[in-house]
């Protein structure tokens, strides 16, 4: 474990009980939500790659259009 989450532990633990439930609560959350798209994304990979390899084609093909600055 890092010194900064050890310390974050440290400091959580100083809370009261609800206070301690909620921060673990939202912690898991966003580890399983991170692990969920880490999956998502790896299991795309291939349409990813598709996706990106017709893009270039159709730029290539000069029929894709410039972005306005304004965005």
């Amino acid at each position: 474990m890092t010194k900064l989450l050890e310390k974050a532990f440290e400091e959580a633990a100083r809370l009261p009980a609800g206070d301690q439930d909620s921060l673990a609560a939202w912690l898991l959350a966003e580890i399983e939500s991170e692990e969920r798209w880490s999956r998502q994304f790896t299991d795309s990979a291939d349409q990813l790659a598709e996706l990106a390899r017709r893009a270039l084609a159709e730029h290539e093909a000069g029929e894709t259009e410039d972005l306005p600055d304004a965005l």
